[in-house]
């Protein structure tokens, strides 16, 4: 290994400005979602939803919908109860309470939107008229929305197994906050509210099942993140036998978390399939993607900081009620706990830490992760609470992340929490965000305007987050039934063509480019001979899929891995070739040549040939030309970086406008800039949709209100501002690349970056804190009432 890395070092890719290579399909129309699959003989499922978010299931009428030409079968939570197990999360935080979710509700809905009843219909309108003629009664009970409200005595109990509604309550305390408290100059509070959202990808989940009663086969097209999980699941699940099953994602239109669970309704089609020897599909309304499919975020933050007078930071104490939901999803609890948890210290060194997370049931659509998965609520909390502290100090913001945060030479550092901070460089990231926004400058524009009676707000944010979970023992320890590495098979073909089959699962990531830049830079062949293959459980052996900024750090380094087994084996062959030992070889720009003998060479395409020929070949070695890892990383990767951005708000309205938004991260070492660009500006847009626009409502009976797109206010094109990008480079420790996760930066950090932009602007009115969305109403409002008291 040491060999190829000395001796093929041009990078005609990796680095690079590349063109993505799969676009073709998505801008010609020729892509293939799930929807777009409809086989001979299929039937088509339609599900009856609860429109109670708490009540009894007393009775259910289906004879007149049985009755309906057309329709072929229909099933009751009560017929499958026996039939088909219920769901468990696939992460079980230590001493949580769990409560299976069944396939549809039998006895009891606990949120409006849960499925009771399903239809099989030889067309999809069919079905939906036998909806209506479904008569259900129902014994409405006592409805609770809201998780502080959960856990008081007397409120309404979801489930037996999980008594006060509380799943689990994750306490971490280190040090004495008391004592901290009792020592400061300074000492902040501050409730934040981290609202619930609707992730909304353009395309909703569908699911295409298909049984093959020849060869007891099942296949499942479903549209998700993590398709071998999915087959892991439902083989469990369905008591189905793993070898015989096969799930494949195919192009999937975005998934932010919300594709990552285990659905009931992946499970239900593949039941109906087998049952019915037809294949069956369920496609997903926008409006029950809305209430059917899993929310993010939902916390209520009670946050006391401590500090000295000089703005050094002394103590945080944290009291958290994070809203799962009226079931445990996928990886349900372990968002709020571990992926929150670990990282409200921020950037910072913070020497004592109290901490509480109640996770609590509520008659609410079940929450899961969504892009950032508890660091964008971190995130907001620490970037909050130091910003408070900044002005009840009369300190620049800036001095005071200066003062606080863990400085270069102090990496790996391993916060309050246990925690590894892999590298890391703050500082870089400040400065440069500063002067590409003339930081001191717009402060002196801000000033001047007030004058004019304009208000520009200027504020900044800094992030760490942890990226590709892992180690693997570290995740059992925690609960969560998956590995932490990702796999990898690449296969040289004869001509030289090479096949990458790996174990992530691109939604938009853009695999079949930048897995492609890996294996082409070090193979030496155009970026053309590469294709890439994932998400078909059939072809790929296993992996764990896309999530948590793992498709780099882990997917990539499970590539860029097998890449140099197969240069390795490539060297050996070349030397038996070109009659020379093996330490003598040197490979360049896909040409394998002696040391001192240039002239002579074998190339790429060449070797392959010799390598399946066998011909004359060593003997010592097996024939063909491919290799497989099992990338298990040591440890998490912890990208950061430093967001600033520049509001103005108009006094007379509310309105907000985004004059500028600049964006400085350090994800180690990019391996395409152009697709790292895309990721950044997608999480700042769904950034500032959290900051601004977005906000699932429920009223006091458990009714979503912003069940629709006309409701639940998503940013357009024109509230997104021109985003100004720069990157550094501090490469991850964990890892061959040296990479880190980007996907989600975006996410994590502009919605403290905009709320401390718009209080900001709004500290002539002495206003303090709003909490998101910051609706021109709400921003118009505060100013009425500061203005008249």
């Amino acid at each position: 290994m040491k060999n190829i890395e000395q001796t093929n070092t041009l990078s005609r890719y990796v680095g690079q400005l590349v063109r993505r290579q799969e676009d073709f399909k998505f801008i010609t129309g020729h892509a293939q979602y799930v929807d777009d699959i409809s086989p001979r003989h299929m039937l088509s499922v339609a599900i009856l939803r609860s429109p109670y978010a708490h009540a009894l299931v007393k009775s259910i009428d289906v004879e007149k919908a049985r009755a309906l030409p057309g329709v072929v079968a229909i099933y009751t939570g009560a017929d499958l109860k026996e039939q088909v197990k219920g769901i468990v999360p696939n992460w079980i935080v230590p001493g949580m309470k769990v409560a299976r979710r069944p396939v549809l509700a039998y006895d009891k809905v606990r949120f409006a939107g849960e499925g009771i009843v399903v239809v099989v219909a030889e067309e999809l309108a069919i079905g939906y008229d036998a909806l209506d003629l479904i008569e259900v009664d129902y014994e409405p009970l006592d409805v609770v929305t809201n998780a502080e409200q959960a856990l008081e005595p007397g409120a309404p109990i979801l489930h037996d197994e999980i008594p006060g509604n509380l799943a689990v309550d994750f306490r971490r305390i280190v040090g004495d906050f008391a004592q901290a408290k009792a020592d400061a100059d300074v000492h902040i509070t501050q409730r934040l509210i981290n609202q619930r959202l609707i992730p909304s990808p353009l395309e909703p989940r569908a699911v295409l099942a298909e049984y093959d009663p020849f060869t007891d086969k099942l296949t499942l097209y479903t549209s998700t993140q993590i398709p071998h999980v999915i087959k892991q699941l439902l083989a469990e699940t369905l008591n189905f036998p793993e070898h015989k099953l096969r799930v494949i994602a195919p192009d999937v239109g975005g998934g932010f978390g919300a594709k990552l669970n285990f659905y009931p309704e992946e499970l239900l089609c593949a039941f109906l399939t087998q049952k019915l020897h037809r294949p069956v599909k369920w496609t997903e309304s926008r409006n029950e993607n809305q209430v059917a499919t899993t929310h993010g975020r939902d916390q209520i933050q009670d946050v006391e900081l401590t500090a000295m007078r000089d703005g050094t930071i002394t103590g945080l104490k944290v009291v958290s009620y994070a809203n799962l939901g009226a079931y445990q999803a996928t990886m349900g609890a372990g968002v709020p706990t571990f992926n929150f948890g670990n990282l409200v210290t921020g950037n910072y060194k913070v020497p004592v830490l109290d901490e509480t997370i109640y996770c609590v049931m509520t008659n609410t659509t079940p929450t899961d992760a969504y892009r950032g998965a508890g660091r964008p609520e971190a995130t907001y909390l620490i970037e909050r609470i130091v910003d408070l502290l900044a002005r009840a100090l009369g300190m620049d913001p800036v001095e005071v992340h200066r003062k606080n945060f863990i400085q270069p030479h102090e990496f790996p550092y391993r916060v309050i929490t246990g925690v590894l901070y892999d590298s890391g460089n703050y500082e870089i990231t400040l400065e440069k965000a500063l002067t590409l926004t003339s930081y001191y400058e717009e402060r002196e524009r801000q000033r001047e305007l007030r004058k004019q009676g304009r208000y520009l707000g200027i504020g900044m944010a800094m992030y760490t987050e942890i990226c590709g979970q892992a180690p693997s023992r570290v995740m059992g320890a925690r609960g969560f039934n998956r590995g932490g590495w990702e796999s990898t098979t690449i296969r040289v073909h004869q001509t030289g063509k090479v096949t990458v089959y790996s174990g992530s699962s691109s939604h938009g990531q853009g695999h079949a480019t930048s897995f492609a830049q890996i294996v082409a830079d070090d193979f030496g062949v155009p970026i053309e001979d590469v294709e890439v293959v994932e998400s078909d459980t059939a072809q790929v052996q296993f992996g764990y899929g896309t999530f948590n900024s793992r498709s780099i750090p882990v997917g990539g380094s499970s590539v860029k891995l097998t890449a140099q087994k197969v240069v390795a084996k490539a060297i050996k062959i070349a030397a038996h070739l070109l009659e020379a030992p093996e330490e003598d070889i040197e490979f360049r720009q896909g040409k394998f040549s002696v040391k001192g003998v240039p002239r002579i060479t074998k190339s790429f395409p060449e070797v392959a040939k010799a390598a399946y020929l066998a011909h004359d070949y060593p003997s010592d070695l097996e024939p063909g030309l491919e290799a497989q890892t099992f990338f298990n990383p040591q440890d998490y990767t912890a990208p950061f970086g430093t967001h600033i951005a520049i509001v103005e708000v108009d006094a007379e309205t509310g309105d907000i406008e985004i004059k500028r938004y600049v964006a400085v991260d350090d994800a180690g070492n990019l391996i395409s800039p152009l697709l790292a660009e895309g990721q950044v500006h997608g999480g700042i847009a769904q950034g500032i949709g959290q900051a601004l626009y977005e906000g699932a409502e429920y009223d006091n009976t458990g009714q979503l209100l912003t069940g629709t797109l006309m409701d639940y206010a998503l940013p357009l094109a024109k509230n997104v501002p021109a985003i100004e990008t720069a990157h550094t480079v501090t490469p991850a420790l964990f890892n061959p690349l040296g990479a880190k996760g980007i996907g989600e930066a975006g996410a994590i950090v502009a919605p403290a970056a905009i709320v401390n932009a718009v209080i900001d602007a709004l500290s002539p009115w002495g206003i303090v804190h709003l909490d998101m969305p910051l609706k021109r109403e709400k921003v118009w409002q505060a100013i009425q009432n500061a203005t008249t008291s």
